[in-house]
Parts: structure tokens; C-alpha cells; sequence
């Protein structure tokens, strides 16, 4: 009992520490400032800074989200009203969590979605301290769970996640990599940051997945986000011989290096990259030189998933987006799409959405069909995250718009069909 007490004054003086740094740093009253009859939902995401590109949909989907609460939540036959919080990262994990704090602390909020990869750990750590439901997405979940020093057989009580696994992206990398003919050499760079760590990982990430298959890694190491030369890694991987790079990099970190590969006439046959080549944005700003680029695919129109809000597909749902935004669809939409339909469900089945340990325990017991597909935290080997499933695709020029994402490698998804096949990057003209 001594034990347990010491325990609980200790996360009582941490989290107070918490609120008198929020006070202090930004003259906010703790006082409520909702009615008991609303909901308070907080949202942060990277509207602004370096990963913007994964929150492009987020003021269509936040608008698409409140035009379908408008009217309030009727949970047990009692109409709530809904308060959405929306909050900008600007990009910065510091940010995240302080923001965190201040809808928890301030707000009171009864429930955090966070779809983000720099915010979401941050964020995370606050709302276990703190204790509030939470859910997380787009990141893989190694790189959500490990660096919290977290136990995947033990987990967390208050974070919830779901996307895929390192294990699941690697996959999807080799079996491209192994369907068509190469010399078996791979280059890999990584950006230095908590995805790009987990990417590089000597057990875990590509330079394991690259030795599974019995190819022979070229490694050109870490790079800072925002470096302006990259001749040192464009040596390694030509004096290497390598004919598929990969690795992870952000969008102007990628055009930078493809820019100056082009000049010092470095010629992969294939390459697939994380991050840089997920959305349409990343490609606009290659040019021409994004022809045949491949990466992972977690969401497209063509998966057979639908809503459990709106009833619509995922090709509804991303035609209604190109409609409403004049842009290409982009693989962040479906998320961000499903990870409100998991946060109202959870407040649905909590009955009480004040009841935040209902609201948990809901999300714990938690098995439902998105547009993204199953969600499951019930049945999981992983406690605290449910995965979701990847296939392999290529951009190729040409199309409604400028380049389009074709799906080109299902192995890991056979329910997901294949759009075209893989076409080495030496043999597109």
C-alpha cells in the first residue's frame, strides 16, 4: 500500500508540474468553459511545417466531420453537443505535447485524436499522464510504442493506435524488390528522426528485411532533416553498384537528393521510399523525375472499404474530396477519416462520454469495420494497437492527373487489386 500511494503522489506532483508549466507559460485560467451537456474532442495534427503534406485533408475532413455532428451525438438516447478542438503541431513534438496539455489541462477535453507521427508520441505521453483517451495513427507502431518505452505484451491503459508494422512495410518493400530482376544490391538513407530511426534499425527495419531476402545492403546511414549535400551518399551508393535505393526521407529532403542523384548521374532501376512519395504533393515538385518512384500504399480508392459514418467507399470518399478540394486524392484521407469514426464509436459505446475511463475501456474492447478496414484491440498480439494492411505501389506519369498511384503488389492483401505491374525505373522512358 506504502508502494502504491508513493506512486500516485508522484504522478499527482508530475502532472501537476504539467499544469502549473501551461499556466505560467501561457496565462490560461483552468477554469471550465463548456457546458457538462458537450463533448470536447481535441485535435492535433501537422496543419503547418515539414509534415504538412500529412495533414493536406484535414480541413476538408474536420469540415465533413462537424457538417455530420451539427445537430450534436445522441449516446443513450441524451443529445450531446460537439466541440471540436482543432490544433496546428506547426511540425514540432515539443509543440504536440504542450498542446496536448492544454486540452487536457484547460479544456478538459473527454477524448484526444492525434493522426500524426511527430505529435502523436508527445501527445500520447500527456494523455497517459494525465489520463484521457487517446487515439493515434500514421506511424508505424514501432516507432509509436518504443520510444514511450512501451511493452507490447503489456502496452498502455489510456493510447490507442492503429496502422501497420515495420514488419509489414518491409514486406511490402521486398516483395516489389523481388518481383522483378535486379543485382540484388540495395542502398538505404534514413532521415534522423524517431521514423526514420526505426526505418534504419539493425533488427527490425530495412537492413534486416534487405538480408531476409539474401540481398547485399549498401549503407548510406542517417542524414539531417534539411541538409543541402547529398553527394556523400550518391558516392556511396555508385561506388556500391546499387540498383534500388531506399530508406526514408521527407519531401524536400528527397527532391534535394534526387536533383543532385540526377547530376552526378546515379541511375537505380528501382527505388522505394517512405514518406517522401506517399502523397501527390511530393511528386509535383520532381517534375517529370518522379516516373516509376515506388512506396507503400495504405489507403487508396480502390480498397474495398466503406464508412460506418457515412456509408460511403473509399472511392466516394475520394471523389468527394478531389470534388469539394479541385486535388488529387491523397493516402492520409482514409485515416483521418477513420480515426473519427473510432473516436465517436468509442464515446457511443462509453454511454457516459464524460466517463473517460469508459471512453477507454470502449477503445479497449474495440472491434469495427472502417474505411480503412478492421479495426481490432480485442484480438491483438500487440495491446494497444490494431494493424491495418499495406500494398506496394508505383507512380507512373500520365492519367487524369499528373501522376497516379497504381497499386502493383498485393501479396500482403490479396483482397486489395492489383492496377498495373511493376516496371523497372531504367525501362520507363
Amino acid at each position: 500500500m506504502k508502494n502504491e500511494k508513493s506512486g500516485s503522489t508522484a504522478k499527482f506532483l508530475k502532472a501537476m508540474g504539467w499544469v502549473l508549466a501551461i499556466v505560467l507559460t501561457t496565462g490560461i485560467s483552468m477554469g471550465p468553459v463548456f457546458a457538462a451537456d458537450t463533448i470536447k474532442i481535441g485535435y492535433i495534427s501537422p496543419l503547418t511545417g515539414s509534415h504538412a503534406e500529412f495533414s493536406e485533408s484535414d480541413p476538408y475532413m474536420i469540415t465533413k466531420i462537424k457538417a455530420l455532428l451539427k445537430d450534436g451525438l445522441v449516446i443513450k438516447g441524451k443529445k450531446y453537443a460537439v466541440e471540436i478542438l482543432q490544433k496546428d503541431s506547426q511540425s514540432s513534438t515539443d509543440r504536440a505535447a504542450t498542446l496536448a496539455g492544454q486540452l487536457i489541462l484547460k479544456d478538459d477535453v473527454d477524448l484526444l485524436l492525434v493522426p500524426d507521427s511527430l505529435s502523436s508520441i508527445t501527445a500520447a505521453d500527456q494523455a497517459e499522464l494525465l489520463e484521457v483517451p487517446m487515439v493515434s495513427t500514421m506511424m508505424p507502431w514501432q516507432a509509436w510504442m518504443f520510444p514511450r518505452k512501451g511493452d507490447p505484451a503489456v502496452g498502455f491503459k489510456w493510447t490507442y493506435h492503429f496502422f501497420w508494422g515495420l514488419e509489414d512495410v518491409m514486406k511490402c518493400y521486398t516483395d516489389m524488390w523481388t518481383s522483378v530482376q535486379t543485382n540484388k544490391i540495395v542502398g538505404g538513407m534514413y532521415a534522423n528522426n524517431p521514423s526514420g530511426q526505426a526505418f534504419a534499425d539493425r533488427k527490425f527495419g530495412l537492413p534486416a528485411a534487405i538480408a531476409s531476402i539474401g540481398y547485399k545492403e549498401v549503407d548510406g546511414g542517417v542524414f539531417i532533416e534539411g541538409s543541402q549535400d547529398y553527394s556523400p551518399y550518391i558516392t556511396t551508393f555508385k561506388n556500391g553498384n546499387t540498383d534500388i535505393i531506399t530508406g526514408l526521407s521527407y519531401v524536400q529532403d528527397w527532391a534535394t537528393f534526387w536533383s543532385q542523384a540526377a547530376q552526378q548521374g546515379l541511375k537505380p532501376k528501382v527505388v522505394t521510399m517512405a514518406a517522401c512519395l506517399l502523397f501527390p504533393s511530393g511528386l509535383e515538385v520532381l517534375g517529370d523525375r518522379g516516373d516509376g518512384l515506388t512506396t507503400e500504399v495504405w489507403w487508396s480508392p480502390v480498397v474495398p472499404y466503406k464508412s460506418s459514418l457515412t456509408g460511403e467507399t473509399a472511392a466516394e470518399l475520394a471523389a468527394s474530396y478531389e470534388k469539394e478540394n479541385k486535388r488529387q486524392w491523397t493516402q492520409p484521407i482514409g485515416y483521418a477519416h477513420a480515426i473519427w469514426e473510432i473516436g465517436i464509436e468509442a464515446l457511443k459505446r462509453a454511454g457516459d462520454p464524460h466517463d473517460k475511463d469508459a471512453v477507454r475501456k470502449a477503445l479497449a474492447e474495440m472491434k469495427m469495420d472502417t474505411i480503412v478496414g478492421a479495426i481490432n484491440w480485442v484480438d491483438t498480439p500487440i495491446k494497444n494497437v490494431s494493424k491495418t494492411l499495406l500494398v506496394g505501389g508505383q507512380w507512373r506519369l500520365g492519367g487524369q492527373y499528373k501522376y497516379e498511384l497504381l497499386i502493383v503488389n498485393n501479396n500482403a492483401a490479396p483482397q486489395i487489386p492489383v492496377q498495373a505491374k511493376l516496371k523497372l525505373m531504367t525501362d520507363l522512358k
